[in-house]
C-alpha cells in the first residue's frame, strides 16, 4: 500500500508535467514564432527520449532495485522540467507584432494615423534580413526545451513498466485489476490539476512583473497572447523532485501473499511457450563473471523472440498504435482546436479541458477495473468489452463534424471587403479603400469594426485617426467600413477579432458533451485492455512486455504523430505572422472547416 501510494504520486507528477506540456504548446509556438509541425517535433522529443531507454530499462530494470530506479528516474524528470522553463530566463522580452508600439509613448488625447505608423513600421522592416533572425536570442532557444522534454521522456520512463509489474508481482491476483485501476485513477489528477495550472499560466502574461501591462494592446482570447507558460515547469519541476524521495526508502521486494504463487496467465493459453521458455533455461549452465553480459544479451534476445511471437499481443500491439496516434494527434493540438474553431481564450481552453474531460475519463478508468473483478473477465471478455467501448466512443467522435463553427469574418481572407464570401480563400488585403495607406500586408494587429468585420490591421481598414491606449485604443474615420455600407456613426473600430456567432457558442457546448461521452466510453475499455498484456505473456517477461509496447507507441505514433498533424493544421493557415526581422512567424488564424 505504501509503494502503491508512492507510485501514485509519481504518475501524478508524470502526468502533471506532460500535461503542462500539452497546455503550453499553442504558448510556446508563439513565442519562439515555431509551425504547428515543428513544434510538434518538439513535444515527440519526450517519445524520443524514451526510444533510448524504454526496453533496456524495462528489461534490466526488473533485475535491479526497482524502487530506486523509480527514484532516479524521478530526479531526472524534474531536471528535464527546469530545463525547459531555462529559456525564459536569458531571452529579451516578447515582442508581438503590432503596428502601435510607437504610440504607446503618446499622451492619451492625441490623435495617432494608422496609416502613417504602418508606413514607418513597413519601411523599416525592409532593413531586416534572414541575417538578422538568426542573430536574434531566442531563434534557437527552442532547442532547450526539446533537449528539457527529452530529458523528461529518459526520467518518466522507469515508472510505468517497473512500477506496474512491482505492483502485479506482490499484489493478490483478484486485487491486481483494482489497483492497477485505483493508479490510473489517482494519475489522472495529474491532467486535472496539469490544465488547471496551464490555464493559470496561460492567463498570466509571458513576462509579468517586468513590463507595464497597462501598454500591452492585446488580450488572452488574442492569437498573438502568450502566457506564463515557463511557470508551470517550474512548479512541476519541483513536484518531480519530491516525488522521487519515498522511493529511495522501500525495499528491493515484498512477500507474496499466501497461496497466490500461481502463474496469473490464463492457463493452456502459454503452455507450449512455457515449455519452449523452460527447454531454454534448463540449458544454460551457471554463469560465471565473465560472461554475465553475453548472457544477459542472449537472454534478452530469447526473451525478445518469445514476445514478439505471441499473435495476441502482436495484434494487441496493432491496435494500440492506431488508437494511440489518433489520441495523440488529437490531444496535442486540442486546445489549439478549441482556441480556432469556437474563438475561446488559452486559459478557458485549458481550464475546459480540464474540468470537463478528465473526470470523465477516471471514472470509465476505475469503473472498468470494476467491471472485470466483478465478471471476472478472462482474455476474451477483456478482448471483447474493451472492443465495444473503443468502438462507440469511435462513433461518438465522428459527430464533431457537425458541431463546428464558421470562419471568422475577416476582410481580405475569408470575405471581400465589402463583405461578399472569398472563393478559394485567395489573399486580397489590398482594396481601393486602402490603397493611399500603403500597408505593410505581413503584419498582424486586427480590429473589429463597427459593421462586424474584422480587418487585418487598423491600415487596412482605412483608419486615419485613433485615440487611446493600449487595450483602449479607438480608430476612427474608417474609410473600409464605410465602403462595405457600414451605417454605424464615424465608422471606428477597436482592437481584437470580431467575436463569432451566438451559433458558434452553442456548437461548443455540444462539442463538449460530445468530448465527455466519448472519453468516459473510451476509458471504459482503457483498463481491460491494459490488463491484456499481463495476462497473453509470461509472467517473468511482464515488464519486457509492457516496455515494448510502450516502446513501439513512442516511436510510430508519439513521435510522428505530432509532426503530420502539426503538418496538416499548417496546411490550413490563412494568415501567417511575421517576426521582428521580416520572416514568417507562428500562424495567426486558420481556415476553421479544412482545420475541422
Amino acid at each position: 500500500q505504501v509503494f502503491l501510494a508512492a507510485l501514485s504520486f509519481s504518475y501524478f507528477c508524470k502526468a502533471l508535467s506532460g500535461t503542462i506540456m500539452k497546455s503550453s504548446i499553442t504558448q510556446i509556438e508563439r513565442r519562439f514564432d515555431l509551425t504547428s509541425s515543428t513544434v510538434g517535433l518538439v513535444d515527440g522529443s519526450f517519445e524520443m527520449g524514451n526510444l533510448l531507454v524504454i526496453a533496456f530499462v524495462s528489461y534490466f530494470g526488473a533485475k535491479l532495485h526497482r524502487p530506486k530506479v523509480i527514484a532516479v528516474g524521478c530526479f531526472i524528470m524534474a531536471l528535464g522540467c527546469l530545463l525547459t522553463a531555462m529559456p525564459h530566463f536569458f531571452m529579451g522580452y516578447y515582442k508581438y507584432e503590432t503596428t502601435s508600439h510607437t504610440a504607446s509613448s503618446v499622451n492619451l488625447t492625441s490623435k495617432i494615423n494608422p496609416c502613417l505608423l504602418h508606413h514607418d513600421a513597413n519601411k523599416t522592416s525592409l532593413e531586416f534580413s534572414q541575417s538578422g533572425c538568426e542573430k536574434e536570442t531566442s531563434s534557437y532557444t527552442w532547442i532547450y526545451i526539446l533537449l528539457g522534454n527529452m530529458l523528461r521522456g529518459i526520467g518518466e520512463t522507469p515508472i510505468t513498466p517497473l512500477g506496474i509489474s512491482y505492483l502485479d508481482d506482490f499484489a493478490k491476483e483478484e486485487n491486481a485489476p483494482v489497483y492497477i485501476a485505483s493508479l490510473h485513477t489517482i494519475a489522472m489528477l495529474g491532467p486535472m490539476f496539469g490544465f488547471m495550472l496551464g490555464s493559470l499560466c496561460a492567463r498570466l502574461y509571458v513576462d509579468i512583473g517586468f513590463v507595464d501591462l497597462e501598454s500591452i494592446t492585446i488580450t488572452p482570447q488574442d492569437s498573438r497572447w502568450v502566457g506564463a507558460w515557463w511557470l508551470g515547469f517550474m512548479i512541476a519541476g519541483t513536484v518531480s523532485l519530491l516525488a522521487g524521495i519515498p522511493f529511495c526508502f522501500l525495499p528491493k521486494s515484498l512477500e507474496k501473499p499466501e497461496g497466490d504463487n500461481h502463474d496469473k496467465t490464463s492457463s493452456g493459453l502459454l503452455e507450449e511457450r512455457k515449455a519452449t521458455r523452460k527447454t531454454h533455461t534448463s540449458a544454460k549452465s551457471k554463469p560465471k563473471k565473465c560472461q554475465l553480459i553475453s548472457l544477459f544479451i542472449s537472454d534478452f534476445c530469447t526473451s525478445l523472440k518469445i514476445v514478439l511471437s505471441n499473435p495476441m499481443y502482436i495484434t494487441l500491439m496493432f491496435s494500440s498504435l492506431l488508437q494511440f496516434s489518433s489520441f495523440i494527434g488529437f490531444l496535442t493540438y486540442k486546445p489549439k482546436y478549441m482556441e480556432q474553431q469556437y474563438a475561446q481564450s488559452t486559459s478557458k481552453s485549458n481550464f475546459l479541458i480540464g474540468l470537463t474531460s478528465l473526470p470523465p475519463v477516471g471514472l470509465g478508468i476505475f469503473l472498468g477495473g470494476l467491471i472485470m473483478k466483478k465478471y471476472k473477465m478472462g482474455i476474451t471478455g477483456m478482448a471483447k468489452f474493451a472492443f465495444s467501448m473503443s468502438f462507440f466512443a469511435f462513433l461518438l467522435s465522428l459527430l464533431h463534424l457537425f458541431v463546428g463553427c464558421e470562419n471568422h469574418v475577416v476582410a481580405g481572407l475569408t470575405v471581400s471587403y465589402d463583405g461578399k464570401p472569398i472563393q478559394n480563400h485567395e489573399n486580397a488585403l489590398l482594396s481601393d479603400c486602402n490603397s493611399g495607406c500603403k500597408c505593410a500586408t505581413d503584419v498582424w494587429d486586427p480590429v473589429c469594426g463597427d459593421n462586424g468585420i474584422t480587418y487585418v490591421s487598423a491600415c487596412l481598414a482605412g483608419c486615419t485617426a485613433s485615440v487611446g491606449r493600449g487595450k483602449s485604443t479607438l480608430y476612427h474615420n474608417c474609410s473600409c467600413l464605410q465602403a462595405s455600407g457600414s451605417q454605424w456613426g464615424n465608422n471606428s473600430a477597436t482592437l481584437g477579432q470580431c467575436p463569432k456567432s451566438d451559433a458558434c457558442a452553442r456548437n461548443f457546448i455540444y462539442y463538449t458533451a460530445i468530448q465527455v461521452l466519448s472519453g468516459f466510453c473510451y476509458a471504459l475499455g482503457g483498463t481491460p485492455a491494459f490488463m491484456l498484456m499481463f495476462r497473453c505473456v509470461q509472467p517473468e517477461l511482464k515488464s519486457l512486455a509492457v516496455g515494448l509496447h510502450t516502446l513501439v507507441m513512442r516511436v510510430l505514433a508519439g513521435i510522428p504523430a505530432p509532426v503530420y498533424f502539426g503538418a496538416l493544421i499548417d496546411r490550413t493557415c490563412l494568415k501567417w505572422g511575421s517576426r521582428s526581422c521580416g520572416l514568417r512567424g507562428a500562424c495567426r488564424i486558420y481556415d476553421s472547416n479544412a482545420y475541422r
